[in-house]
């Protein structure tokens, strides 16, 4: 695979490699990644991610074409609570969050924040609005979709397959309160 790509923390300490396209790039409104943002927002240093609507911004790809270039020991873990099956990591270099990995999942949903404005990958879709009681601040430019669709598992779905059923492994050893 040729097209790489390097994304990483605000401070550069940090960067990822990703290879190839995204699963899908996606908008996300539910009440656990709006919770979480707020609360990494606070982290001293660290910048907001969320859409001036609240929504947090991601790019979904495959575990298996993300490598961690540098900063490896930068990263640390944040749940909302302790048994809590997802986790966001972040930088801690400098509080930058960059992804979320849900519990048991093949991909990693990379913050659009850390590409440059001019080469983000643009949301295709949001999801999870029925999470908001007032809908009506949210742009009519792509699809705004209560939940998950069918078709979002799908690609999700076809990907899993593609890796061959795989699942890579992420160690993050520290945790990070917010």
């Amino acid at each position: 695979m040729s097209d790489a790509t390097h994304i990483g923390c605000a401070c550069g300490q940090t960067l990822l490699k990703v290879e190839g396209a995204p699963i899908l790039v996606s908008e996300c409104l539910c009440d656990s990644c709006r919770a979480a943002a707020s609360r990494l927002a606070g982290l001293p240093g660290a910048r907001n991610m969320l859409t001036s609507y609240q929504a947090t911004p991601a790019a979904e790809y495959r575990k298996d074409r993300i490598t961690i270039v540098s900063g490896e020991e930068n990263l640390s873990e944040f749940r909302l609570s302790p048994d809590a099956g997802s986790r966001r990591v972040v930088a801690t270099c400098c509080n930058t969050p960059m992804f979320l990995e849900m519990k048991g999942a093949h991909w990693l949903s990379l913050y659009l924040h850390l590409w440059p404005a001019d080469t983000r990958p643009r949301a295709e879709l949001r999801t999870m609005v029925g999470d908001l009681t007032d809908t009506s601040r949210l742009p009519k430019d792509i699809p705004n979709l209560k939940t998950h669709t069918v078709s979002f598992y799908a690609k999700l779905l076809w990907a899993w397959i593609a890796m061959g059923f795989r699942n890579p492994k992420i160690a993050i050893a520290r945790k990070v309160e917010a």
